[in-house]
């Protein structure tokens, strides 16, 4: 199994949020696949590439943003002759403005919207990419000078970025996140399968290929070759996914929880969460829980 990296990100607890600005991507430079807790904003200046986001393929072009949400598990493939340059924008969800009572928006809806239509791509009309652009730079300005105020500047800045993405998605309906653009469609409907059924027995690799009429061969080659990963790799990735959500959602055992995800031996369930998340069921439940209720404190 090809070992995920586990995304590190700085320990600032005022200011959860980290920014990669304008880095140029290459197949030997971008992180296998991975999933982590922050939500996630990428944004394409040139280059191409394939981007696979939970079980959906997209194009990268110019001008694309891809619109994350936490604990979803994805993974860049750039183009080795045209290399991707991008901005990522990772930050927790409680830096995200709170409105006056009555007011239904909020700007967390354009990554409900991407999690509920598992959409996760929004190609930025060109009249608005120098605004968007700015924005992004004025985010790395304030986090490299560090001046007075730069945590606010920051947290500003972000929900300026997020009203005008929002805004457009709502706006007109050729603006609407983009579904799935590439691949072949018996790959995306073994996908569509697998995220279904990911707790279930993983079905061998005939079976699948039988039920997507093509050899086993092809199967695991276009396979890997369009999502980075191979069927088992993605496999476990989406039951840690799962996995994480059931221990911050639900009262139940880590036993319990292990057998849910498909995981009859509880220590290989712990050695695989520990690769994906760099700690321990037990530990991420504690640290989780400690980390929303030190937030739920300091705003009252």
């Amino acid at each position: 199994m090809q070992k995920p990296l586990i995304k590190n990100f700085i320990n600032d607890h005022l200011l959860p949020l980290d920014i990669v600005f304008k880095d140029i991507k290459t197949p030997n430079r971008e992180l296998p696949e991975h999933l982590h807790d922050r939500f996630e904003l990428v944004y394409i200046y040139s280059g191409n590439g394939t981007f696979f986001l939970n079980q959906m393929l997209y194009e990268m072009n110019e001008g694309d943003l891809f619109i994350i949400p936490g604990n979803t598990v994805h993974q860049a493939l750039p183009d080795s002759e045209f290399p991707i340059t991008a901005t990522a924008v990772y930050f927790d969800p409680q830096l995200i403005g709170h409105y006056a009572a009555g007011d239904s928006f909020t700007n967390m809806q354009v990554f409900e919207r991407a999690r509920k239509y598992k959409n996760y791509k929004l190609v930025v009309p060109a009249a608005i990419r120098p605004q968007l652009e700015e924005t992004l730079k004025q985010i790395h300005e304030e986090l490299e000078r560090h001046e007075a105020g730069f945590r606010y500047a920051v947290q500003l800045h972000l929900n300026s970025l997020l009203i005008s993405i929002n805004r457009l998605i709502l706006k007109e309906s050729h603006h609407q996140l983009v579904a799935s653009d590439i691949g072949p469609p018996w790959l995306l409907n073994i996908l569509q399968h697998l995220d279904q059924f990911h707790t279930e027995p993983i079905a061998g690799l005939s079976y699948l290929a039988k039920h997507a009429s093509v050899s086993t061969a092809h199967l695991s080659r276009v396979f890997k070759q369009l999502t980075g990963m191979n069927i088992t790799d993605y496999v476990n990735a989406k039951r840690i996914s799962t996995a994480k959500e059931l221990l911050l959602t639900s009262d139940l055992g880590i036993d319990t929880i292990a057998h849910n995800c498909g995981y009859e031996s509880l220590p290989y369930f712990h050695k695989l969460f520990k690769k994906f998340t760099g700690v321990t069921p037990g530990v991420y439940r504690r640290k989780v829980m400690n980390e929303i209720s030190s937030q739920l404190d300091n705003k009252t």
